[in-house]
């Protein structure tokens, strides 16, 4: 067996980190790494990769249901309404993470995600503009990166557009969840993109 995999009840080969909970197991094979579009999606996956940050993701992925509650179902145009009533309702939802500079985040983000669309672009077409070419399954954990020079891009270009709490490591992690790269190990079953 490949190094950074495990092999489940259903013999199928997985990256490590997919074995130590069902929500993860879920998670790995059913969406991380496949294609995201549409700024909705692409908003929610944003957030949530924010709320992460100095958080393990089985925290966020366990509360996955109380944010969508939380947050209109990640409507951007609904969550750019928020108010300072919001936010207040937001930091006493025990359903969600509840940090103030991440859910103000969230209304920021929203708001420039409404910009872009409002510009004429919209956060589909910048997110995926920053896509690598395909390249080979890395063989081991070890070799998957924290950042690219794309995901250091993505961050200043979601900074210059308004964006928070977008640094270049939750910029990766967004493209990992949002298919832009395939970060599952050679030998995973997950199938390639494509």
């Amino acid at each position: 067996m490949t190094a950074g995999l495990v092999v489940g009840e259903d013999g199928l080969a997985r990256c490590s980190w997919a074995g130590s909970a069902p929500e993860y197991l879920r998670y790995h094979d059913e969406e991380w790494g496949r294609p995201v579009h549409g700024d909705r999606g692409l908003f929610e996956r944003i957030t949530l990769e924010a709320f992460q940050s100095g958080l393990s993701w089985l925290t966020i992925l366990r509360k996955r249901e109380g944010f969508r509650a939380a947050f209109d179902g990640f409507d951007p145009e609904a969550v750019a309404r928020y108010g300072p009533d919001d936010v207040a309702r937001l930091l006493a939802d025990a359903g969600i993470v509840r940090n103030r500079a991440k859910v103000e985040a969230a209304v920021t983000n929203a708001r420039a995600t409404v910009a872009l669309r409002d510009a004429g672009g919209g956060l589909d077409a910048l997110v995926w503009s920053f896509a690598p070419p395909p390249r080979d399954r890395r063989p081991a954990p070890g070799e998957v990166p924290a950042t690219t020079p794309e995901s250091v891009a993505l961050s200043k270009t979601l900074k210059r557009s308004g964006f928070a709490f977008v640094g270049p490591t939750t910029a990766y992690a967004a493209m990992q969840a949002c298919g832009l790269v395939d970060d599952h190990l050679a030998g995973c079953h997950v199938p390639l993109p494509g």
